[in-house]
């Protein structure tokens, strides 16, 4: 018997296929994303094109959904929270998650790290630390926390 976790991320309407390439670029692998439209919605709807179900899968392991949540105005998930930032060595936020990359090597890390980089916001650059080769934290464009490291 086995489990599989996947996060899925909600984001404010017209947000999520935007937030799905983004992260197959970064990650690779394919996205999937199907439309309220797809699901019937009359396609005149303002909401018809955006995402029900989306996800991004890659060879290598990585996975996350998305969805546009259909509350236009509402700010939701990641956007909703305070910021995030370090603080003598602690991490200070009021997100209630963050989403987690552990890579074999300080390599394939900052590979991903910089491509997750671009637009973001830095809350610790990736460098070597006390119990890993390889540790740091950024906000994406798109209002995720990531905590990137090496196994």
């Amino acid at each position: 018997m086995s489990i599989t976790v996947t996060t899925h991320l909600n984001f404010r309407a017209g947000e999520a296929r935007a937030a799905l390439e983004f992260y197959a670029g970064a990650f690779g692998g394919e996205v999937t994303a199907a439309t309220y439209a797809d699901f019937g919605m009359p396609a005149e709807l303002p909401d018809a094109q955006h995402i029900v179900f989306g996800q991004v899968v890659s060879p290598e392991g990585f996975r996350v959904m998305a969805y546009d949540v259909p509350a236009p105005g509402v700010e939701v998930g990641a956007r909703a929270e305070a910021s995030t930032r370090r603080e003598n060595g602690m991490t200070i936020t009021g997100q209630p998650f963050f989403v987690s990359v552990r890579a074999g090597s300080l390599d394939e890390l900052t590979g991903y790290g910089d491509r997750l980089a671009e637009g973001a916001s830095v809350v610790e650059p990736l460098a070597a630390s006390a119990w890993s080769a390889g540790f740091g934290m950024l906000t994406d464009r798109f209002g995720v926390t990531w905590v990137l490291d090496v196994a």
